[in-house]
């Protein structure tokens, strides 16, 4: 049985070096041989892209074959719920299970079926999520009616455009490594900086 484990701490005080050690504990309880360990220090509620260890690990899972994923709980898997459903679906969709110690569930069987637990709480997540969008649309509604009733204009003033000139002097790394010839994933990780930004970068070098 092969596994990886994802550790993860929101802040750099933390340290995600227990989480690791419990879960290779528990591995070696269990028989399961532990391929890699991908640990990071990251807030949870950033896009599943921003985050360079998960990143790294889903493309090693997906490369290698892999039977668990092990994390300590969910959260360490993200806080954004939105973002945890869709590791859990590209999960599933490879029959790779995802093992949370702290409820000592998996999110498949032996037979790579949803188990009717974690099926709950996948059910359970997709209406946090609904309820989390729904709010957040009330939200930004809400602030956007407040400031035009106070005489606000919302959006970029007239004529404004960022000089793509300075986007590339500003990001010049990113542009030398796409230069390289190396994909968006791989400067993602490099650089640390998100898929939209080297996205826009990469559009200006093609045109150069």
């Amino acid at each position: 049985m092969k596994v990886v484990i994802y550790s993860r701490v929101s802040t750099s005080i933390q340290d995600y070096k227990r989480q690791t050690e419990e879960l290779k504990e528990y591995s070696h309880k269990m028989g399961w041989q532990v391929m890699k360990a991908f640990e990071e220090k990251i807030s949870g509620g950033k896009n599943n892209e921003e985050r360079p260890k998960l990143m790294e690990m889903i493309n090693y899972i997906k490369e290698n074959k892999i039977d668990k994923v092990l994390c300590w709980e969910l959260s360490r898997i993200g806080r954004n719920t939105i973002e945890v459903l869709k590791t859990i679906k590209l999960l599933n969709e490879n029959c790779i299970s995802l093992f949370i110690k702290n409820y000592n569930i998996e999110t498949l069987n032996d037979k790579c079926e949803i188990n009717p637990l974690s099926q709950f709480m996948i059910e359970i997540l997709n209406s946090v999520s609904m309820m989390e969008k729904s709010t957040i649309r009330q939200r930004v509604k809400s602030g956007y009616d407040s400031f035009r009733k106070a005489g606000g204009k919302v959006g970029r003033k007239e004529g404004f455009r960022k000089d793509d000139d300075a986007l590339l002097t500003e990001h010049k790394d990113v542009a030398k490594l796409l230069k390289q010839g190396l994909s968006v994933r791989k400067v993602m990780k490099l650089t640390d900086k998100s898929s939209g930004t080297i996205q826009k970068v990469k559009k200006l070098v093609e045109q150069k």
